[in-house]
């Protein structure tokens, strides 16, 4: 069983495109190195459920600011908010700036912890924790992400389009990236992690090694 590497705060901040991996990467790296974690991407898809459910359109900012003071980091149930509807819905709801900096201060919060944290999602290493210990900017090409959402779909006896799932990955690429306020892209300092030819055991073996390697540099500073 691993331990953590430093006696200072570990924060790892994991950022990248959806159905690039990072999620499952930052899970087994949080287990890994016995550190709480949390998918930011969640706490959007909180809020974009609460309006949905409500019945309020997603564009209605004031609700959708209720909604994000009402998120809490430790009922965020992952089932429920794993729904295609509430992804498409979060990806419009996370453009709004207030939402933004309400759900950042929280997960700012969670990241301040004294054992430190793994946090995934799309503006950790540039926006939410600019001063962690580890950056990660995962990636992997569109085509390669649409085959991992459609057998993620299948592995759960779904039916879907590959051309469908791409078409609705690239336009989640080009509105995230686009995006006025905190747009995807990787921190200046990530360690860019391409996933097209990995499966999840090489990529963490892979994102192990960074993070042994830059906690074993910084101790003997």
């Amino acid at each position: 069983m691993a331990t953590p590497l430093a006696a200072s705060p570990l924060v790892i901040a994991i950022d990248g495109p959806a159905a690039s991996g990072k999620g499952t990467l930052a899970r087994r790296l949080a287990d890994y190195y016995h550190l709480p974690h949390l998918d930011t991407g969640l706490t959007y898809r909180a809020v974009a459920h609460m309006l949905l459910t409500k019945g309020w359109p997603l564009g209605d900012m004031p609700h959708a600011v209720e909604a994000a003071n009402l998120v809490d980091l430790g009922r965020l149930d992952r089932t429920a908010l794993s729904a295609h509807a509430v992804g498409e819905a979060a990806s419009k709801v996370a453009v709004i700036a207030e939402v933004r900096r309400i759900l950042v201060d929280k997960q700012r919060a969670f990241a301040a912890r004294p054992s430190g944290a793994v946090l995934d999602g799309r503006d950790i290493g540039t926006v939410v924790c600019p001063h962690a210990t580890v950056k990660l900017y995962v990636t992997a090409s569109a085509e390669v992400r649409a085959r991992r959402r459609l057998a993620e779909i299948e592995a759960k006896d779904g039916t879907g389009d590959f051309a469908t799932i791409l078409a609705d990955i690239e336009r989640r690429d080009e509105r995230d990236m686009g995006r006025a306020d905190s747009p995807l892209r990787p921190a200046a300092d990530a360690h860019l992690l391409d996933t097209s030819e990995m499966d999840i055991e090489a990529a963490f073996l892979a994102a192990r090694t960074i993070v042994d390697d830059i906690v074993a540099t910084g101790s003997e500073a």
